[in-house]
């Protein structure tokens, strides 16, 4: 082997060995993604911006961490009521990371680190929080009360971590199967009482309207009568009055005699018979006669 083809194996060696170099000095980060760059152990600095970046061959290397949103399911488990009833919660969080610098300071870059920690801080509230409301509130509370309660009671205790809880949701919060059905019969006869407590109370409410409505009308009918009666004797007196003065005139005694023998014969005259016979000695005959 010559010279030439020693010169030439060494340079191709040292090509290569360039090449390595420089490609391993290339980080590549996605959108979906942070890059976290380390320098002897240490984090250097993190890439948060989808592209290329560089970094020191051999000296710094390279971790990968998820931007987008993740989900953990946690395990079912048992929580007690404030009425001390027991309940099975199975339910999952929404997360994501928002520091990913402070994530691997505090969690290692380790995603089963970071569930690990979800899972006892997300129960303790979950298990706080239906322990300060009753079972009947807490089957209610599933449509989203319960879920804020316990986004609420967790608050900024997963910042330490470079982490934000997104959503909080129950797959599932039953009872378990050897008293659901006591629960549920119970819950039916409590539901029947209160029934029948609201329907006494609207009818007694409604005797109640009904017995006031009822003596308004009685008072309002005996005022009515009242002056019905005042009226007609009023109308009796006049009418007795203009009578009188009618009779006490001698110049109208004779009209005023003549106007009620034909009010008398007009009352009279019923039916479809028209033809009254009067004797010659009648009073009103004699009104005829001009006697």
């Amino acid at each position: 082997m010559n010279f030439k083809t020693i010169r030439r194996g060494a340079i191709v060696i040292i090509l290569i060995a360039v090449v390595i170099t420089c490609a391993s000095g290339i980080v590549i980060t996605q959108e979906n993604e942070y890059s976290l760059i380390r320098q002897f152990g240490r984090i250097d600095h993190v890439v948060s911006e989808a592209g290329i970046s560089f970094k020191i061959p051999f000296i710094q290397s390279v971790d990968k961490l998820p931007k987008e949103t993740l989900l953990y399911d946690l395990s079912p488990s048992d929580v007690i009521t404030s009425d001390k009833k027991t309940m099975i919660c199975d339910s999952y969080v929404l997360w994501h990371i928002t520091d990913p610098l402070k994530f691997a300071q505090t969690l290692n870059c380790s995603i089963t680190n970071a569930e690990s920690r979800l899972d006892a801080i997300v129960y303790n509230s979950t298990k706080n929080v239906i322990s300060s409301i009753s079972q009947d509130n807490v089957i209610s509370g599933r449509s989203g009360a319960l879920s804020d309660a316990v986004i609420s009671n967790i608050g900024g205790s997963l910042d330490q971590y470079g982490i934000e809880l997104l959503s909080f949701e129950t797959k599932k919060l039953d009872l378990p199967s050897d008293n659901k059905a006591a629960v549920y019969e119970r819950m039916i006869s409590e539901r029947d009482n209160i029934a029948a407590t609201y329907t006494a109370e609207g009818s007694s409410e409604a005797q109640i309207i009904r017995n006031s409505t009822d003596k308004e009308v009685t008072v309002m009918l005996s005022e009515a009568n009242k002056n019905a009666e005042i009226l007609i004797a009023e109308g009796e007196a006049e009418y007795m009055r203009i009578l009188s003065e009618a009779y006490g005139d001698e110049s109208r005694q004779e009209f005023y005699s003549f106007v009620r023998s034909l009010d008398a014969l007009k009352a009279s005259m019923k039916g479809g018979n028209k033809t009254v016979i009067l004797s010659p000695d009648s009073p009103i005959a004699q009104i005829f006669y001009g006697n």
